[in-house]
């Protein structure tokens, strides 16, 4: 029996897109199924609307500062409903230009789920069945909601982008970067935020130094965070109108839920408080239920990721599987590079590893962070090492009369004189840490930033100007 296609991709998110179109342009025959819109996490619940949501909060901040600059400018009431007609148009336009690109490349989109019934075979919920020479899975992931009573009266972050009207005020459950970013772009919308977590520290994994800064950032900003706190009772609290989240965000199969009126919220650290809503972002899981993966002999991790090799290849030969479904490193350029990597392997005769090492990243807090490579604490866990660190008022904010500091940091090894991280808080960090690692990506020495001449003013300048390490471990 023959192949309908060459490839069959079942997810139709970036690395899904990415991967069926090289594939299709090496020749080969391609299909697509997605359950939902087309763009995944990223362009429909992710970070595209998440940073048009961290531009529209970043204005109030921008209008005091223009103030002090000698501008007559005042905030005024911010119209959450425009904003979110506005979005959801450009979600729409983006989402129309992921099916026109597929369109574009030959390869048919197939709006229903699908699932795996042989390592060959693939049958969508209309009982359509498609014979794969290749099957790549790339569902992405989907944020949990603790198991607690009561918590589907809570939010989690897809469905913030579909709110019909902001909430007045809002625990946010979590200390991650979505946590975090959520908290700073609805304070900065002018919802009064209350955020619980319950390690010790926000943005565990990230530089200590760094996230300590961020934190008392966020303190500075009005949020009202609790460390080493967490939910020990939530229901619903009188009669208040609901705050309806739209149906339009939503994904196909699960209509969000909506929270009824305001929520009482008991603490472990003994408070007890009343919320408008109470939004959940204590992680995400991959999206592998439902695949028949494990029927065909496709392993599962302990969290429900897919297990693939260095190539992105599962148990089962035919199946490969990329992003977030894989849970390695849940990212849209790790997920597109994965993706660029299987057709290089699969299609192109060129056997091509994934390099999963020294991958950026950027928080967008206010102040954003921005990091590359190891953090102190770990690099000191392994050699050697120098850190070299500077926090200062930068110039733009602090003739307004802000207070806020930036941080820019190298950890730097004593054998090798590499740098091995890079770590930036501070405005527009994400556009400075992308430059940054490609010095730190290339081997780039101490040296290397010292011998580079500084571009003044400005606040990355600091990054090749310090000379003399401020600790040692």
């Amino acid at each position: 029996m023959g192949f309908d296609y060459d490839l069959f991709v079942i997810g139709g998110g970036s690395g899904g897109v990415r991967a069926a179109r090289m594939a299709a342009a090496t020749g080969a025959k391609v299909g697509l199924a997605e359950d939902s819109r087309m763009g995944g996490t990223c362009v429909i619940r992710g970070c595209v609307p998440k940073k048009i949501m961290v531009f529209a909060s970043s204005f109030p901040d921008a209008m005091r500062e223009a103030s002090a600059y000698g501008w007559g400018a005042e905030v005024g009431p911010f119209d959450w409903p425009a904003f979110r007609t506005r979005l959801h148009a450009e979600l729409d336009r983006l989402e129309g230009v992921y099916r026109g690109l597929l369109d574009g490349a030959g390869v048919p989109l197939h709006d229903h789920p699908a699932r795996l019934a042989l390592a060959h075979t693939v049958v969508l919920a209309d009982g359509t069945r498609f014979r794969a020479r290749h099957i790549l899975i790339a569902t992405g992931g989907a944020p949990d909601r603790p198991d607690l009573p009561n918590a589907r009266l809570g939010w989690v972050s897809d469905d913030i982008f579909g709110m019909e009207r902001l909430p007045e005020s809002i625990l946010i459950v979590g200390g991650g970067f979505i946590a975090c970013e959520m908290a700073c772009i609805l304070a900065g919308l002018g919802v009064k935020v209350t955020q619980f977590y319950r390690g010790a520290q926000i943005l565990r994994g990230f530089d200590d130094e760094a996230r300590g800064l961020v934190a008392e950032a966020m303190k500075a900003q009005g949020i009202d965070l609790h460390t080493g706190t967490n939910i020990l009772a939530m229901g619903p609290d009188g009669t208040a109108p609901t705050i309806p989240v739209g149906e339009a965000m939503a994904p196909a199969h699960e209509a969000p839920p909506g929270a009824p009126g305001p929520i009482r919220v008991k603490a472990t650290n003994g408070s007890e408080q009343v919320f408008d809503a109470v939004l959940f972002a204590t992680g995400r899981r991959p999206n592998s239920a439902g695949l028949g993966l494990e029927d065909i002999g496709v392993q599962i991790g302990r969290r429900g990721e897919v297990v693939v090799d260095d190539f992105s290849q599962t148990a089962v030969p035919s199946i490969f599987a990329v992003g977030d479904v894989t849970n390695r490193i849940n990212l849209t350029p790790v997920a597109i590079r994965e993706a660029m990597a299987f057709v290089a392997t699969v299609f192109e005769g060129r056997p091509t590893p994934v390099d999963h090492a020294l991958v950026a990243s950027a928080v967008f807090t206010r102040p954003e962070l921005g990091t590359v490579g190891l953090t102190e604490e770990e690099a000191r866990g392994q050699e050697e090492i120098e850190v070299y660190c500077t926090s200062f008022r930068p110039m733009r904010s602090a003739f307004a009369g802000d207070m806020s500091r930036v941080l820019m940091k190298l950890v730097v090894s004593r054998a090798t004189r590499r740098v091995l991280g890079c770590h930036i808080v501070a405005p527009e960090a994400g556009e400075m840490i992308q430059l940054a690692a490609i010095a730190v990506k290339m081997g780039a020495t101490k040296e290397d930033f010292d011998r580079t001449m500084a571009v003044h003013p400005t606040m990355a300048e600091e990054l090749v100007t310090m000379r003399k390490p401020v600790r040692t471990a």
